[in-house]
């Protein structure tokens, strides 16, 4: 019997296929059988001759010998057959395999190349006053910042950068970018004066 679906992959519906046509043997073996039992408990190996040497009378020698032969070639389709299912098995779960490591490795390159593609932070939030233009604008503590207004990893040598950019942009809106979460994330802040200490909060 040749291999299901020759050269293409093995689907589940083959192993149902082979698991199938294995009922089926199964079925034909267990009848062989019962035709041996009907013949006075006559199996597989009790002789065909009587004392003296002549072929039994009281049975059925030709349906006999015809239930041995068949009940031989089924077993031996038998075995082969579930040679097949285990090793229609083996592939499946081994495609399955295959699959269920590819999809991670994509999922970990997607991952990869996301973060890749993130710009470099320079600075982190620590705290937002409740309030507060940083707050208003949604700015969140743990915001990791790439880019503020004109500054960004290239050209930041230290925080009075921004306080230089906050001071020239009192009133205006600045366009902060900054990291939430392994996602780039733009925000609108506007520098003013509020409720607290300095134009940002």
């Amino acid at each position: 019997m040749a291999e299901p679906g020759g050269g293409r992959p093995v689907t589940v519906s083959d192993v149902q296929q082979l698991v199938r046509r294995k009922d089926e043997i199964e079925a034909q073996i267990k009848a062989c059988y019962e035709l041996l039992e009907g013949q006075k408990g006559v199996g597989m190996h009790e002789p065909l001759v009587d004392a003296e040497g002549f072929p039994r009378s009281d049975i059925d020698l030709y349906q006999v010998r015809t239930a041995r032969h068949n009940i031989i070639c089924l077993q031996n389709d038998h075995k082969a057959l579930m040679k097949q299912v285990e090793e229609a098995l083996h592939k499946l779960h081994a495609r399955e395999k295959e699959k269920h490591a590819k999809d991670e490795a994509e999922a970990l390159a997607e991952a990869m190349s996301q973060q890749q593609s993130l710009p470099q932070a320079f600075a982190r939030v620590n705290t937002v006053s409740p309030g507060s233009p940083a707050s208003v604008s949604g700015l969140q503590v743990d915001d990791e910042i790439v880019e503020f207004g004109s500054v960004n990893a290239n050209n930041f040598q230290n925080l009075q950068n921004i306080a230089t950019v906050v001071q020239h942009s009192e009133g205006r809106p600045l366009s902060v970018t900054v990291i939430r979460g392994g996602r780039r994330v733009h925000v609108g802040l506007t520098p003013k004066r509020w409720a607290g200490k300095g134009l940002l909060g």
